[in-house]
């Protein structure tokens, strides 16, 4: 008798399940994206985002070693690529690439040893630290050559 009501049980169970994936599945897509967003896209578009082909510049590593009372106390590891418009503006990045990563250390000891650009462990704060090179390869290449800046990589070690 048990096991013929467990049986039953099982039946019930997978029926309802079956039963409740066909409906929530069968419902049509709904757009996420608002208008708002659409215009938002469409302006990106325009500026050389998601609508036309666009380079990536992947820049070398980024060393930073951190050094404080005590000494040496951690060591920073960033790799960063930049979106760019078009292939002329890749060999310009690539042919500005020391004054870029110079330019880049200097701002990253900047936002390394202020405490805003750090959160609780001395960790860093990975979106400040991403708006401020943008900022500064803006400043470095101009504003129409970067688009975007990509932290591909953000390694923190203790030495």
């Amino acid at each position: 008798m048990k096991k013929v009501i467990i049986g039953i049980v099982g039946i019930l169970l997978l029926g309802g399940g079956a039963a409740g994936g066909y409906l929530f599945l069968k419902k049509p897509a709904e757009a996420s994206l608002t208008e708002e967003d659409v215009a938002k896209e469409k302006k990106h578009a325009k500026k050389g985002g998601h609508g036309e082909a666009v380079e990536f510049v992947q820049l070398d590593p980024l060393i930073l070693p951190i050094v404080d009372r005590n000494g040496l106390s951690q060591v920073v590891s960033i790799v960063v690529a930049l979106e760019v418009p078009s292939k002329a503006d890749a060999d310009k990045v690539k042919m500005l690439q020391p004054k870029l990563k110079d330019a880049f250390i200097s701002e990253m000891y900047g936002v390394i040893h202020h405490p805003a650009g750090l959160q609780e462990g001395n960790l860093v704060k990975v979106q400040i630290l991403k708006d401020r090179l943008g900022k500064i390869g803006r400043k470095v290449l101009g504003d129409e050559v970067v688009n975007d800046v990509l932290l591909q990589v953000v390694q923190q070690r203790p030495a």
